[in-house]
Formats: C-alpha cells, structure tokens, sequence
C-alpha cells in the first residue's frame, strides 16, 4: 500500500504502482488510496477529524478489507506521518515498512524543539493553518502550490518532472478542494511555535509512542529544505532494524523526480530477509 503526501494525491504512485505489478518485480497487489480530505475521499470540515488516530484508523479498516496484512506500507511526507503511526500501534498490519522524506515523529519533535534551522525550514506550516490558507493557495492559478515543487526542490529552479500534463493531474486533485489538506496542518502540534500557541515547544512524546520493531527503508533526499538531513540522525534509536539510504541529488520530490531510483530500493528492499 502506497500513502501520499500534501499536496498530492494517490496517482503519484502510478508508475511505481505498476512496476511491483508485474511478474518479474514481484506481482504484487498494489494499492494506493486518496488520504482522507484528497480528492474524493471523504472531507471532513472540521480539522479535530484529521487527527491522528482518525487518519490512522481509516488506513487500518483499509488493510483489514484488503487481507489483514501488508508485505509493505510505503509512504511519502504526510502518508509517512500516518505510516510512522500505524508501525507503533498497529505492527501486525504489515511486515515491513519503507518511509520517503517523511521524519519520524520523534526526531521532528527533537528538531523542532531544538534546532532554528529546523524551525524556519518548517514556518510554511504556519502559513498552512491560516483561516484562509485554502483560499490563498488557489488563488492565480494555484500559484503557491506550484511553489511548493519549485521553492522546496533543489536550488536550480524547476524541475523537468513538473511536465503540463502532470500539473494538469494535479489541478484536477486540487479542483476538488484544500481544506482538507490544510486540515493536516491545523489538527498537528508538530510545527513551530507561535506567540499564541506553544505547538511543538508544549509536546512531549513518551517512547512507547516512538518505537517501530518492523523491517524499515527510509529514503531521504538530502536536497529536501523543508526537512534537512538532520531528520534522519539519532533515528536507529527508534528504529533498530533501519536500512537508511540518503540520496544526495534528490530533493522532498524524490519520487517524481527520480522514480526508477525508488523503485530499485523498493524492490532490493522487498526482496531482501
């Protein structure tokens, strides 16, 4: 099963999908949902319905229809939030798990709380909790979301991948609403402090919350500046069994912008004990 990030949807899995589809890379059954608020799922206008134990029970009662249990959860930015999650309290859903460029709960808290580089990469999360915020990002042809790929990539501008006919698949996710999106953003305290509210700095996560036993593959472009490389040190204390893999010329969009790279460690990873 494949999760998606904001401010994406479940088609960024389409080529991946297909490639663990075939018979020689494993013909597995692949399935990627639209998180709830994305698309056509359900979107609740409230933001305490994006709470955590709700996203997490929405992709349990998922994997539970499917069969009960995963060979894999695979999951990017805010389905890797979900994933971390699910790995902690639900470890029976799936054997193994693989996380891309999406931090651990327990290193995010630590950087946010600690580190001011890590605070100013994350005040975007500030602008996403704004009253308005859903209204600001649709505005001129959804200006800011493009942003999001060009600013938060690597520093050389945009990206090939960003193609005509895939901004057009993502204008038709958009089309069906960001309030769900932004949701995410408002119903977490993992994002830096402000005058009125601690966020972050008022958190305390024990570590019976942190802890994931399963097989897990992180993938990490070192190039994402809205989560630096620092997200990954220290994680072997949550993660015992971790297989870490940096990718230096890779930004926050990995898996568009390097798809035959994460399927290769996807695959390695799947096929190894």
């Amino acid at each position: 099963m494949f999760l998606h990030g904001f401010p994406e949807g479940a088609f960024i899995w389409d080529e991946v999908m297909r490639h663990f589809a075939l018979p020689q890379h494993g013909a597995y059954r692949c399935i990627a949902p639209n998180l709830r608020g994305f698309e056509r799922s359900s979107a609740p206008e409230d933001a305490k319905a994006y709470r955590a134990k709700y996203l997490l029970q929405d992709i349990a009662a998922l994997i539970q229809t499917e069969g009960g249990s995963l060979a894999c959860l695979v999951a990017h930015d805010w389905g890797g939030a979900v994933a971390w999650n699910l790995a902690n309290q639900l470890p029976q859903l799936a054997r193994k798990l693989a996380i891309i460029n999406s931090p651990h709960p327990g290193t995010f808290l630590r950087e946010l709380q600690t580190s001011a580089k890590q605070r100013a990469a994350s005040a975007y999360m500030n602008f996403l909790i704004r009253p308005d915020a859903e209204d600001l990002l649709a505005q001129d042809d959804y200006r800011r979301l493009w942003e999001f790929f060009t600013a938060m990539g690597a520093a050389d501008g945009p990206h090939a991948w960003l193609s005509d006919a895939l901004k057009q698949q993502y204008r038709e996710l958009w089309s069906h609403g960001l309030r769900g999106g932004c949701n995410y953003y408002r119903a977490s305290p993992l994002r830096p402090a402000r005058a009125d509210d601690p966020a972050a700095a008022g958190v305390e996560l024990p570590q019976a919350m942190l802890s994931v036993a399963l097989q897990t593959l992180v993938i990490w472009g070192l190039n994402d500046i809205a989560l630096p490389s620092e997200l990954v040190h220290g994680l072997q204390a949550y993660v015992p069994r971790l297989r870490l893999q940096t990718v230096a010329d890779a930004s926050h969009w990995i898996v568009h912008e390097q798809p035959d790279l994460v399927m290769r460690l996807l695959g390695e990873f799947l096929s190894a004990d």
